[in-house]
């Protein structure tokens, strides 16, 4: 797998890799809005246990996708749970109102768009990774008989 790819992949990767650490840094800091309070409202249970390990894993991924280490790798425990997140948070609000009104499809895709976003952006970096300004483009140049 190469690590190479256009420039700019970088500004995709700073991108969702900060937004990922961000949103794991601030379980820990707001527990009741955004750490196990909101897990234990939206019903997951264990909440305490899923909400940290979700913070430690955006934390943690978040972190190998900004410096661009093991990229691809990272990638996909985040997709996994930005999957979980879709699912979990924002497709219910389907259920609310239907395709019409204010309610419904259009709230779920207000509500949505940055996760979405952030699906797009791992899916993108799983596929053309992380570019060549990363550690593991890096550290593929450094190994003999690589390009």
């Amino acid at each position: 797998m190469h690590a190479d790819g256009p420039p700019a992949v970088i500004c995709i990767r700073l991108l969702v890799g900060f937004v990922f650490l961000s949103e794991g840094i601030q379980k820990f800091l707001f527990q009741e809005q955004l750490g196990p309070g909101r897990f234990e409202r939206i019903g997951i249970p264990a909440a305490t246990f899923f909400a940290d390990l979700d913070g430690v894993v955006e934390i943690v991924c978040g972190t190998l996708v900004i410096v661009g280490l093991l990229t691809r790798f990272a990638a996909v425990p985040l997709l996994i749970d930005i999957s979980g997140a879709i699912v979990l948070t924002k497709l219910p609000a389907l259920q609310a109102g239907g395709f019409l009104g204010i309610e419904g499809f259009w709230d779920m895709a207000h509500e949505a768009r940055a996760d979405f976003s952030m699906l797009l952006g791992l899916i993108f970096l799983l596929w053309i990774g992380p570019g060549r300004w990363s550690l593991d483009a890096r550290l593929a140049r450094s190994r003999p008989g690589e390009p």
